[in-house]
């Protein structure tokens, strides 16, 4: 061990060894991350300037847009990049630092999901006291838990993979620093940290899953009691299309995360974590806003603003 060269940067694989194949995955990524990022900001924008939009479910879907923003930018732009100029290496700080991020950040996705769900259990199923419930308060005390909770929850295992000695093969056969792909370069045993991963993940995965499944459990019973037909038709679009995001999010990040080994088939693992990292992102601000009559009310009238103003210009 003392006569090895520690390792000074990783060689992230990626998805791909094909030029063609790499030439098309940069295409539609890069139409990935802008429609991702462009729908977000079209939330975050549209729930400050618009007046209707300022209760606190849209206050939880600012949160939630910004912190997507955020956690596209660790994964896609190096990924990007990597695509377009073929160069694959990363520092090894680079690679640590993408790593916290992407637990951190993605931790704080399930928490947000989790209360967003509890949110709109309130709104249905309490709603005389849903202003008492979630005043103004009591939102921010929820969002700033979920950043102190998410750290307190990820940041010792992923600070305990940064410390593992790296002196052997460097290649990550992974598209960023994950954590399994990772932990296969080490030079010393990381049972340990698999533990540590595995009790971590699954309280905040198992944890956030059950939230959200008692919450739209209870609000699917509030709703079979509306007399309206069209008034459950519409009740349960929303909760449906809400329950498409819970589905994909948490069925491969359960899948990916929540076992003993971190030590998977990387061909599948790296699927099920495109999946995770790059389609729920893409598909969350469409599915659980701008599909919202409210929002595409607020939509066109800034539009419309926005085109008359140009117009006396």
């Amino acid at each position: 061990m003392k006569n090895q060269t520690p390792v000074v940067e990783f060689i992230i694989f990626g998805l791909s060894s094909n030029h063609h194949v790499n030439a098309i995955l940069f295409v539609v990524l890069s139409l990935v991350f802008f429609f991702t990022v462009v729908g977000n900001v079209a939330v975050v924008t549209l729930s400050l300037v618009d007046h209707r939009l300022q209760t606190p479910m849209y206050f939880f879907l600012r949160n939630f847009s910004l912190l997507e923003i955020c956690f596209s930018f660790v994964i896609l732009p190096r990924f990007l990049y990597s695509l377009l100029t073929e160069r694959k290496s990363i520092s090894v700080p680079g690679c640590f630092l993408q790593l916290l991020l992407f637990f951190l950040l993605g931790a704080c996705i399930f928490f947000h999901v989790g209360m967003m769900s509890f949110d709109r259990y309130v709104a249905i199923c309490r709603p005389l006291r849903y202003g008492t419930i979630m005043n103004g308060r009591v939102c921010s005390q929820l969002v700033l838990g979920c950043w102190v909770t998410s750290f307190c929850i990820m940041f010792p295992p992923a600070f305990m993979a940064v410390l593992v000695p790296f002196c052997g093969p460097n290649v990550i056969d992974h598209f960023y620093c994950d954590t399994a792909a990772l932990l296969q370069l080490a030079c010393a045993d990381t049972a340990h940290i698999e533990v540590m991963l595995l009790v971590s993940t699954s309280v905040l995965i198992l944890g956030n899953f059950i939230v959200t499944i008692v919450s739209y459990g209870c609000i699917i019973t509030t709703i079979l009691r509306i007399p309206s037909a069209s008034g459950r038709k519409k009740a349960f679009s929303t909760c449906s299309a809400h329950l498409l995001v819970v589905v994909i999010l948490y069925s491969s990040s359960i899948f990916r995360y929540v076992r003993r080994s971190q030590r998977g088939a990387e061909e599948f693992d790296k699927f099920v974590a495109f999946f995770f990292s790059v389609v729920a992102q893409l598909f969350n601000p469409y599915i659980y806003a701008l599909r919202n009559a409210q929002v595409k009310q607020a939509l066109k009238d800034v539009c419309t603003r926005a085109f008359s103003t140009c117009a006396r210009h």
